[in-house]
């Protein structure tokens, strides 16, 4: 008997039967057997694609991302498109619960660095904000995701509930938030956006780098004393000389 004309199974037929599956039973239980079984074949056959089950669950990482459909440009402000695409990779994340946590085993940017690439181009910001850019939304975004993904998995409510009693102030937040889940995620990466409009004055990078701890130095009692003592009590440092 020879061999089918063609192929019977694809990277992206056995990658979609695993997230299926994954749908279905969780993470946990996927195995080649289950895979094969599904697309009618058997197990041997999948080392035809893919090296091993690692191999599959990459893919599978993969198309989460690949389902998102970027907005086309149409002349719109690049700051709508970069929230619509959060937007939509959240949702698209968010469709599969029990497969989200692979993206912290896979991550995207090694799966499609090169949509990071189009992104950073896509920016109307100066080339030394872009990256600072990319990382907030991505960490916005997958970090959205993951939890709300885990709480949906897990079937637990994102938010335990507040006692106003013992946490007068969180309550009061609580009640006072009008947004859905969704709708916060928007407003937060607008709020980040919007941090990037205005480009900074000279000298302000050198002044984030500080406050990031890169080069600040931490002001300790002993280095207080030492200052008080070098200065007089008008703030005047005094030379040294004795008369």
């Amino acid at each position: 008997m020879g061999r089918p004309a063609k192929a019977l199974i694809s990277r992206e037929s056995a990658a979609r039967a695993a997230l299926k599956l994954i749908d279905e039973r969780g993470l946990d239980v996927l195995s080649l057997e289950l895979i094969a079984k599904r697309l009618g074949v058997k197990a041997p056959s999948l080392y035809h694609h893919f090296h091993d089950k690692a191999e599959i669950l990459a893919e599978v990482a993969r198309l989460l991302l690949l389902d998102v459909r970027i907005p086309a440009s149409t002349g719109d402000d690049w700051r709508d498109r970069a929230v619509e695409v959060s937007l939509r990779t959240r949702r698209s994340i968010l469709a599969h619960p029990n497969a989200a946590l692979l993206l912290l085993q896979f991550f995207p940017r090694y799966q499609l660095l090169g949509a990071y690439d189009y992104w950073a181009g896509q920016f109307s910001l100066p080339p030394d904000q872009r990256l600072t850019l990319i990382e907030g939304l991505e960490k916005l975004t997958f970090g959205s995701a993951l939890f709300e993904a885990s709480s949906m998995a897990r079937g637990i409510e994102p938010m335990p509930a507040v006692d106003p009693v013992q946490l007068p102030d969180l309550a009061a937040a609580v009640k006072a938030n009008q947004l859905s889940s969704e709708g916060m995620f928007v407003d937060s990466i607008r709020r980040l956006i919007s941090g990037f409009t205005v480009e900074p004055a000279a000298g302000q990078s050198g002044a984030v780098e500080k406050i990031a701890g890169k080069r600040k130095i931490a002001a300790t009692p002993g280095r207080a004393a030492s200052t008080r003592a070098s200065t007089g009590k008008s703030g005047t440092k005094r030379s040294g000389k004795t008369r």
